[in-house]
């Protein structure tokens, strides 16, 4: 599916409904996805964000296998109109305790692209989940021999420059919790090792827009998102790698050891029956 305005254009994939290009004056923003890096571009994250412990979801007494991120990135979806896309295969994963509906729609405004998923619960009991995005970009002016790939600018929600917290690490795909919490520069350089310990993940809210900077720290695209409870930012640390996701999420993975009830997930959202949720980020395009 091809949706484009007078200042950008966009594709998207009907295989997990994934953006896969996002073009301005002949320019490519989004990673285009090298299997020697990262081989996706833009996944949904759903109905779990990151990995649960053990790759196990516990439900009602009942144990279910859940791979990282959940099954909707590897779903196929149908075009329905108007840039929207409804999942193709049914509102029941295999394996998961929930009956979930997911609708995304994706709406050019200027030089930006609003996201919006709505889940909707189809069972008749309290159905739970998560859900986040999943975007790379590339490093503006990338050089691999550079020491210096740019800077990220943070923001809270009244769109004040931040300072965000970590308080977890990752440690085999899951938080431990840091011995001392780390603060981030509101500006924070990206260089070669910025993920050598895995993504960064601020939680609480504190970040609801990130602005990826060139060298100069100039703005050159931003991804907000005022529901974010937390936002994470991440690259393989590989030589070379030239991109970097920003990624607003309504989820989290889990804690090393949990094994609660998806009902006690971190940042878990709840559907009373036939309820709807809608999830919304934005990106935007600065030059």
């Amino acid at each position: 599916m091809k949706i484009s305005n007078d200042i950008i254009a966009i594709e998207v994939a009907e295989h997990g409904a994934e953006l896969v290009s996002l073009v301005k004056d002949g320019r490519e923003y989004l990673w285009g996805g090298d299997a020697a890096y990262w081989n996706r571009h833009a996944p949904i994250l759903f109905p779990a964000v990151g990995k649960p412990y053990r790759n196990e979801l516990h439900a009602d007494g009942k144990v279910y296998p859940m791979k990282q991120h959940g099954y909707a990135r590897d779903s196929e979806f149908e075009v329905v109109g108007d840039g929207r896309l409804r999942m193709q295969a049914g509102p029941l994963a295999e394996g998961y305790p929930f009956r979930l509906g997911l609708e995304v729609c994706y709406r050019l405004q200027g030089g930006a692209v609003e996201v919006t998923w709505t889940v909707e619960n189809l069972d008749e009991r309290d159905a739970w989940f998560q859900i986040g995005a999943h975007p790379g970009f590339m490093l503006p002016g990338y050089q691999a021999g550079d020491a210096l790939h740019g800077y990220i600018h943070y923001y809270d929600r009244e769109g004040m420059p931040v300072s965000p917290v970590i308080v977890s690490a990752l440690e085999d795909g899951n938080r431990v919790p840091l011995d001392v919490p780390r603060r981030i520069p509101a500006d924070m350089p990206v260089g070669n090792d910025t993920f050598a310990g895995d993504a960064l993940m601020f939680e609480n809210g504190q970040v609801a827009k990130a602005v990826l900077c060139d060298k100069e720290g100039n703005g050159v695209l931003g991804v907000s998102c005022r529901q974010a409870e937390a936002y994470g930012v991440w690259a393989p640390h590989k030589p070379g790698c030239p991109f970097v996701c920003l990624e607003p999420w309504c989820g989290i993975c889990d804690a090393k050891g949990f094994t609660g009830d998806i009902s006690a997930r971190r940042y878990i959202q709840r559907l009373s029956p036939k309820g709807k949720y809608s999830f919304s980020y934005t990106i935007e395009v600065y030059r």
